[in-house]
Parts: C-alpha cells; sequence; structure tokens
C-alpha cells in the first residue's frame, strides 16, 4: 500500500499536477522528506463547523425522494463554492485551494475523469467533495428512466472506485429534473440534489453577454449568507478562483464546505 501510494505522488509531480514541495527544516533525509510529501498530498482537510443554531439544516422531502436545494438559511455571511463538469485541469487552481484552505465542492462528470485521476486525487486530498454530475453532461429531463439512471447510476460507481466514496450528492447539468431525475436518484443511493442561488461566469459570459460576470438567480447584487455559488473548471480558473475569493471578502464573507451545513441523511457531515 505504501508503495502504491508513492508511486501516486510520484505521478503528481512528474505529471506536472500540484506540486509537493517536501522537506524538513534542518534535513531529515528522505524519508523524512517522503513523509512530508505524503502529508502534504493525503492528509484530508477538516473544515471549520457552523456554531450551533446559527443555520437551518435542510429538511427531507416528505416524499422520501431527494430534496432539491438551493441555499442554506444561515445568520453567518458564508457562501458554498461548487464547481462542476472537470474538463480543465489548472494544477495552480489546487495549490491555491490547499494553500489558502478553501473549501470546495467537485461535481464531476467522469467522461472527464479518464486520464485524469491524479488530478482530481490531489483535488480531492485538498478537501474536495467529489460529487455526481453525470456520465457525460446529459439534459436529464430529454432521457427516460434507463438513460437517466445510467448517467447517475454509473457516474457513481465511478467515483466511487477512483476516489473511495460514492457520492450522495448530485447536481443535474443544466440544473434540468423531473421527478424521474428524484426517483433514480435515490436508486443510485443519492440523498439531496444541490442546485445554486448565484453563479459566477467564469471564464465565459452570463446571458446578456457580460464576461466573467456574478449573477443571482433572484436578481439581486452581491452575496447573501447561504448562497451556493455555481462556478465550472474552465482555462484560467486559478485567476478566476483569486477574483471570486476577493469579492467574497471584501463583502465580509468568507468560503465554508457546504458538507458541514447539511445533515447526514440529505449526504452531509452534520447530525441528522
Amino acid at each position: 500500500m505504501l508503495a502504491t501510494v508513492a508511486a501516486g505522488v510520484i505521478g503528481v509531480v512528474a505529471g506536472g499536477w500540484p506540486a509537493v514541495r517536501g522537506g524538513v527544516p534542518g534535513g531529515g533525509g528522505p524519508a523524512s522528506s517522503m513523509r512530508t510529501e505524503l502529508s502534504a498530498v493525503l492528509a484530508d482537510q477538516e473544515w471549520e463547523r457552523p456554531r450551533p443554531g446559527t443555520w437551518t439544516p435542510p429538511k427531507p422531502d416528505p416524499s422520501g425522494l431527494p430534496p432539491i436545494i438551493t441555499n442554506i438559511p444561515t445568520q453567518e455571511k458564508v457562501v458554498f463554492l461548487t464547481i462542476d463538469d472537470g474538463y480543465e485541469y489548472d494544477p495552480e487552481f489546487v495549490n491555491i485551494v490547499r494553500r489558502e484552505k478553501v473549501p470546495i465542492m467537485t461535481f464531476l462528470t467522469t467522461v472527464y475523469v479518464k486520464n485524469q485521476g491524479q488530478y482530481f486525487w490531489a483535488l480531492r486530498n485538498a478537501g474536495s467533495r467529489m460529487e455526481n454530475h453525470t456520465v457525460s453532461h446529459k439534459n436529464m429531463r430529454t432521457l427516460p428512466a434507463e438513460g437517466q439512471r445510467r448517467q447517475i447510476c454509473d457516474a457513481s460507481d465511478t467515483i466511487a472506485r477512483q476516489y473511495g466514496r460514492r457520492p450522495e450528492i448530485f447536481r443535474p447539468p443544466f440544473g434540468a429534473q423531473n421527478d424521474i431525475t428524484r426517483q433514480v436518484a435515490k436508486e443510485c443511493g443519492i440523498k439531496s440534489i444541490l442546485l445554486w442561488s448565484a453563479e459566477y461566469y467564469n471564464g465565459t459570459r452570463s446571458p446578456n453577454g457580460t464576461p466573467d460576470a456574478f449573477v443571482r438567480s433572484d436578481g439581486g447584487q452581491g452575496f447573501k449568507p447561504g448562497d451556493i455559488v455555481l462556478m465550472h473548471f474552465r482555462k484560467g480558473l486559478a485567476g478566476q478562483l483569486q477574483t471570486i475569493l476577493g469579492w467574497i471578502r471584501q463583502q465580509g464573507f468568507k468560503p465554508a464546505a457546504v458538507e458541514n451545513y447539511l445533515p447526514r441523511s440529505l449526504g452531509g457531515n452534520a447530525p441528522g
């Protein structure tokens, strides 16, 4: 097992993904350096949890199907960064997530994971959950039940096989879903469907043609406590992350880990 892990570290470095700069002040030799490298790459982040009584956890749907969540009611000035797809691989982005300890949640379209396992493994161990965004980014509303089942269940199978945890949160491409989607998602082990309350059109243009715009679903301006923000893996993602982090901090907010605000019954880490 140690040999396999070491090979993974070497592969990350050799493949050009986020650099692991080991070394112990004052020396320590190759063994100490390797331990430092393993620690840097493989140590999962533990994100700050909300203070009791400061937020209202989403509730299960009375139907028993995965509820649809677009924001988290909270008194704290926190927002939740979520990133979809996975077809661009910016190594500096992972370095920033690790170095600045930025909680994010990744929704993977698994067709893009092929031959890029090291990249998302490094991101997973920088603290990002790997959740389900289908196999090939199909519009769920256009597919029958069996087609939706293949898109959701097969993506969960791939993510579980590669990253050691089966997804429990689903984001349908384009936000498009119906009752069939929710039923099939439940059968595939999904506990909640996470949409968004705002989108940062990083690396592209908003519907009105503005490049790199921040757009709220309610038509308002700026951030609101509990916003779930949608971004995408696009070229220049590292710089785009720095941009939105600047906006967040200027408005007195901070990123938080959305999984810590979701109860376990809905795929998160909170009690309930």
